[in-house]
């Protein structure tokens, strides 16, 4: 699987590790679950059940059912302590014995597999240490922190009429197939953002150079700590372009109500009933009221904007953005934005139309957004 990442392939060695157990264990009655009691037991005779169950590192109550089971199929006994009656010592009956090497040959023939074509001393020491390092991981409470995952340090097109810079949040909730750029939607395992501080210190830097900053995803609105970060922002003299799918509109009112955006650029995806299925979203539970709510904030001029569409051949045509225009009638600015195969979409697949076509689809779209023109044509 070329997309595997390391929690699918720790799922798939577990799953694959307990088949193969299962199986082989099946004349004995027990599985991989037992199995690596039975292993401890007998390699630490007389060990008790507390023992146990911290080097598997599993529950009390999965031990004890373990260990009954293993009773009752005549591998293990249990004795008391000959000092304190109060401990119960674990020890393999001759029953047990009598098939110990052929447990041990089935778990070195499984080693000998996996490990093949590999260096499995290394592998196992690592392992090791990977374990080790997972006890001392605790979960942390979210971060209010804006999780930056790109910087375009110069830009004269992202915001009208300015020099720009733009900040790339990472996370989004929509998963448009054609998007350009999935790690922003999607985080690898081995994503690194962008440390926060030093995006203001750059921003410090080229006052005087810089006239705005475009804020774009991902989705912005998703961050909580993107409110402080636009007051940093501002309060070094930057004019701010808020980019978003128009998902949380209370946020955005807000933001423009606290004078922290000048300029917000919304995507209108498709015309209503293309819009789950453009956004990637399961269309009998997708829901347009709140993208309804902040087309009609911004319809209001409450704050300068604008619409755009990246228009893609497999999901648009002349009657979905005829569609789309009239529900955006009236409109400061709308942009069809010519579709680019960046190399790293969500889904392949997708094509653009050629610049005959797509003045073709502008010429429809001005019947209701007069404003509306082309962004981003190949060659320009």
């Amino acid at each position: 699987m070329a997309e595997e990442s390391f929690v699918i392939s720790l799922s798939v060695l577990y799953r694959n590790a307990q088949k193969y157990f299962d199986h082989a264990l099946q004349a004995y009655q027990i599985g991989w679950g037992q199995l690596i009691f039975l292993f401890y037991i007998n390699e630490n005779e007389g060990c008790t059940m507390q023992e146990v169950t911290r080097i598997g590192e599993v529950d009390k109550g999965t031990t004890t059912k373990s260990i009954q089971k293993l009773k009752e199929l005549g591998y293990v006994e249990v004795q008391q302590d000959t000092k304190d009656k109060r401990i119960r010592r674990l020890y393999t009956t001759e029953k047990a014995q009598t098939m110990m090497n052929v447990l041990y040959g089935l778990r070195n023939t499984f080693r000998h597999q996996v490990f093949k074509d590999m260096d499995g001393d290394r592998f196992e020491k690592e392992m090791e240490q990977a374990c080790e390092n997972s006890r001392e991981i605790m979960p942390q409470e979210e971060s209010d922190e804006i999780k930056i995952g790109g910087l375009q340090k110069l830009t004269l097109l992202d915001y009208p009429d300015l020099a720009a810079s733009t900040v790339f949040t990472a996370g989004c909730n929509f998963k448009c197939p054609f998007c350009h750029n999935r790690d922003l939607v999607f985080l690898p395992e081995d994503y690194e953002y962008f440390d926060e501080e030093k995006v203001l210190a750059y921003l410090q830097k080229r006052q005087g150079l810089l006239d705005g900053v475009c804020v774009s995803g991902g989705e912005p609105l998703l961050q909580k700590g993107l409110k402080p970060f636009l007051q940093k922002i501002r309060d070094m003299g930057y004019r701010i372009k808020l980019d978003t799918n128009g998902s949380s509109p209370d946020l955005l009112k807000e933001l423009a109500a606290d004078g922290l955006v000048d300029y917000v650029a919304m995507d209108i995806k498709n015309c209503r009933d293309r819009y789950a299925i453009t956004c990637g979203m399961n269309p009998d539970t997708f829901h347009l009221e709140k993208i309804e709510e902040s087309v009609q904030y911004l319809l209001e001029g409450h704050v300068d904007y604008e619409f755009r569409t990246t228009v893609v051949r497999e999901l648009h045509d002349l009657k979905s953005l005829s569609e789309a225009a009239q529900w955006i009638q009236g409109a400061k600015r709308y942009y069809l934005q010519q579709f680019n195969d960046s190399g790293t979409l969500i889904q392949e697949g997708f094509t653009a139309y050629d610049r005959k076509e797509m003045e073709a689809l502008l010429e429809e779209v001005r019947k209701y957004v007069p404003e509306a023109a082309l962004r981003g044509m190949k060659g320009e």
